[in-house]
């Protein structure tokens, strides 16, 4: 079986495997990393039998299996005063750049933190477009103030002394997850997939 992943599973990934192998002990489950637009063509072609992806997306072909959300966190500096807080209102930081990914690069996480940010009352201020963790991390922990988001099973994964990871609110950003198959009566192994999907989901 081939699976498309996303970026920052977290838990949700190792729990995945562990279900999965427990459900089909006889078959492998090969993992393929690649951008969503990579993964969802490749689900099309039958390249690949399955593909988790986040956020909506209208390409025809396609089912797309409700599975779970994940909650996304603020990455702030560990000096900024908003550091002491438990949680932290979306507009709180409005007048920090914000570093978030491109939108030709994820639409859809783009479009739910820009659209946080304007259900907040503010247009974001843009930082330098989020690179890799460990650049935007130590950008955001000693260069000039800024923020960025992160799912919170992502950020439990990650440590940088010099950043601290809030919880967001008002609006909270919640990012719906979704198993891309094509539409046909699963086999036994794709149908052992979605059922460990399901129980990590749960």
């Amino acid at each position: 079986m081939r699976l498309g992943t996303s970026t920052g599973l977290g838990a949700r990934l190792e729990n995945l495997l562990i279900e999965f192998a427990r459900s089909a002990p006889d078959t492998h489950l090969e993992l393929v990393n690649a951008d969503v637009q990579e993964r969802m063509k490749r689900v099309q072609s039958g390249e690949l039998d399955a593909a988790v992806v986040r956020g909506a997306h209208d390409e025809l072909g396609l089912e797309l299996l409700p599975l779970w959300s994940d909650r996304l966190v603020a990455a702030i500096p560990a000096r900024h005063s908003l550091a002491v807080e438990r949680e932290i209102d979306v507009a709180w930081p409005a007048e920090l750049p914000l570093r978030v990914v491109g939108h030709s690069n994820n639409r859809a996480l783009h479009d739910l933190i820009i659209g946080c940010c304007r259900q907040a009352g503010f247009d974001p201020v843009f930082g330098p477009e989020f690179t890799t963790d460990q650049d935007t991390l130590a950008a955001i922990g000693y260069g000039a103030p800024n923020w960025t988001v992160y799912y919170a099973a992502q950020s439990a994964k990650l440590s940088f002394p010099t950043v601290v990871w809030r919880p967001l609110r008002n609006p909270e950003p919640v990012m719906p997850s979704f198993l891309a198959v094509r539409p046909r009566p699963p086999g036994k192994e794709l149908r052992a997939l979605i059922e460990a999907c399901h129980a990590v989901g749960d």
